[in-house]
């Protein structure tokens, strides 16, 4: 008998459908038929590629409403959270990769140096790594599926796609959309199930695995990748840190803080789970923090700011963290709060590096904010952290909150803003240290969805080589000439001078005479030959 699976709607507790969980026979029969898609989509040219993919905006576009919908019944997000967190990025992924993934993914001349590879010409192209098996998380269903989905296929890949089980209603709405697309049969595939169907996806052997999820879920995909072994790009969980100078501009970042620690009942990889404020602000700024958090409405109302928790499982963590700080001295501006899967957002102070809340990644609306005296004090404490995904430096000083953030050990940084740069199409994305490996969005991003393939071609008429055998004390005094010539001590025309009876011996094996030779080694030489 077939096991199930049977969602609920976050919205309303209700049972909404329940699916097969796929089988390892099922998952070989996707990868099975995925291969030969790839094998179709990899001989379709780019420009094609990109034409037929570039339909999926006005596709998604035109069933609007019922994509919030579900994504809503499947997350618990308010619409709004469902538009900016969702969809736009999505849509702005599409229009970026239908303007340059052609440019992007092009073949690309490399210079040779003339007198190493004579009449040569050396380029490199960019290959898919053929099937890509995308394991997706529950808090932002549908844009962190269809972001890596979707790069995989600019990339002329194959997708089997495995959602979380809190997620399959957004995971079936993807394929519906998709469907719409003229893809070969086969191309994207969903299999449905949980941690176990993700080992056994891994099991039937992609060529690339993207993984987004937890710490620990990610290092199981990487064990289980290893043993085959297939390359893995994991983007993991976040500590994210906010830094405030004192010369900040104040309510902005009173409102970014409440943003950026709360949209999505911080159930977002870059939340600000790490607030750190200038001391001679600190007692200001934690002040505006208690009277705007009062202000944040809770619900599904017409106004509701912050919906439900996908997984109530969270709470645990977000009530540890939480009673941790209470017991260490930490002070709050409310009791924490769960009503039905509503969770109350608070903000913590006098806050301190041996609390979890500091620690750990929470992933819940909770926000602590701790004192510094300095600069380097500020980059030390958001330097303490195992992870690495984004961070954030508030100052109306654009040069001073730069340098600090470049000194900040993460992937990605922002000045003044918050979470919104991650939403860049352009910019890479991905973090460091426990926050996972490999970057998608932008160039970089679309590029490691794919495998480089350099080659040379030589033109020359010669029937051999100086490095050809056979070797004599002739042969290796005259590649000794040559390399002191290219790399030795003194100015270019007394390494010519000093070489210049090896490179009339090293003459015979070229078509070239020596004064060809001798502006060639000035041109290598300069650097602004081809």
């Amino acid at each position: 008998m077939s096991k199930l699976i049977t969602t609920t709607s976050v919205l309303t507790d209700q049972p909404l459908k329940s699916y097969v969980i796929s089988d390892v026979a099922e998952i070989d029969g996707c990868m099975a038929s995925a291969r030969q898609a790839a094998g179709v989509w990899v001989q379709t040219d780019i420009k094609q590629r990109v034409a037929v993919l570039a339909k999926l905006q006005a596709i998604i576009l035109a069933d609007f409403d019922h994509i919030v919908e579900v994504i809503q019944s499947a997350t618990g997000k308010v619409k709004t959270e469902v538009l900016l967190g969702e969809i736009y990025f999505v849509l702005e992924l599409l229009r970026y990769y239908q303007q340059h993934a052609t440019d992007i993914l092009a073949p690309r001349p490399v210079h040779t140096a003339p007198l190493a590879f004579p009449q040569a010409s050396a380029a490199y192209e960019r290959k898919p790594y053929g099937v890509v098996a995308v394991i997706s998380p529950w808090n932002f269903p549908f844009q962190l599926t269809l972001s890596p989905l979707l790069t995989a296929l600019f990339g002329g890949n194959a997708v089997i796609f495995k959602m979380s089980e809190l997620s399959l209603p957004v995971g079936e709405l993807i394929e519906a959309l998709l469907a719409k697309l003229d893809l070969p049969k086969g191309l994207v595939q969903q299999v449905i199930g949980e941690a176990e169907t993700g080992a056994q996806l891994i099991n039937a052997r992609p060529d690339l695995v993207f993984f987004t999820g937890s710490v620990a879920a990610g290092r199981a995909v990487m064990a289980r990748a290893a043993q085959h072994p297939i390359p893995v790009m994991l983007e993991l969980g976040g500590k994210d840190a906010m830094i405030v100078f004192a010369d900040a501009h104040l309510q902005r970042a009173v409102k970014a803080a409440m943003y950026g620690a709360f949209s999505n009942s911080g159930q977002v990889c870059v939340s600000i789970e790490r607030c750190y404020v200038e001391a001679s602000c600190y007692a200001d700024f934690v002040g505006q923090l208690r009277e705007a958090v009062a202000t944040i409405t809770v619900g599904h109302g017409e106004f509701g700011d912050l919906g439900g928790l996908t997984s109530l499982k969270q709470f645990a963590v977000i009530e540890a963290h939480y009673n941790d700080a209470i017991a260490k001295g930490a002070k709050a501006s409310s009791p924490l709060r769960l009503d039905g899967r509503y969770v109350y957002p608070v903000v913590l102070w006098d806050v301190t590096h041996d609390m979890l809340i500091m620690r750990e990644e929470t992933f819940g609306p909770l926000l602590p904010v701790m004192a510094f005296e300095s600069e380097n004090h500020a980059i030390d404490l958001a330097n303490d952290s195992d992870f690495g995904l984004n961070a954030s430096v508030w100052s109306k000083d654009i040069p001073k909150a730069e340098h600090v953030a470049k000194q900040l050990q993460v992937g990605n940084w922002a000045v003044n803003d918050v979470i919104k740069n991650i939403g860049h199409a352009g910019l890479p994305f991905g973090g460091v240290k426990n926050s996972g490996f490999g970057r998608y969005h932008g160039a970089e991003g679309l590029r490691q969805f794919t495998y480089t393939v350099a080659g040379v071609t030589s033109r020359t008429g010669l029937d051999d080589e100086p490095n050809w055998f056979p070797y004599s004390e002739t042969r290796y005094q005259e590649m000794r000439a040559f390399i002191d010539l290219l790399f030795g001590a003194g100015s270019l025309f007394q390494r010519i001078v000093r070489n210049a009876l090896q490179l009339r011996a090293f003459q015979k094996y070229s078509s070239l005479n020596l004064r060809q030779h001798l502006r060639n080694s000035w041109i290598f030489l300069r650097g602004d030959g081809d």
